[in-house]
């Protein structure tokens, strides 16, 4: 049974950085997509942050950001830990959101609220 744990969320003033956490269970980090999507009320979910699972030859991966946060996220992963992370820098109100990890395009966890006051 695949499980994701996500945490870190929390209330943050503009300019201010928090890491969101997502511990699985049931998956290996390491070898799975793993991704964090957002969704602010009213709107759609959308993608954030992937990262691919590491290539069977070169142990390599890639990472892929949206236009609106890219040079501020960064997603990262502990395979020892099997943890995904997003580290969230120079935050915008426009970052409120429920934050949600995603893996092998299949699971989700139960999501952390972000919100970013001006």
């Amino acid at each position: 049974q695949v499980q994701l744990v996500e945490s870190g969320g929390g209330l943050v003033q503009a300019g201010g950085s928090l890491r969101l956490s997502c511990a699985a269970s049931g998956i290996s980090v390491r070898w799975s997509a793993m991704a964090w999507y957002r969704q602010a009320p009213g709107k759609e979910r959308d993608l954030v942050a992937s990262i691919t699972g590491d290539a069977i030859l070169t142990r390599s991966s890639t990472t892929n950001y949206a236009d609106s946060v890219k040079g501020r996220f960064t997603i990262s992963r502990d395979n020892a830990k099997n943890t995904v992370y997003l580290q969230m820098n120079s935050l915008k109100p426009e970052d409120t959101a429920v934050y949600y990890c995603k893996a092998s395009t299949t699971y989700w966890g139960q999501g952390t609220q972000v919100t970013v006051s001006s």
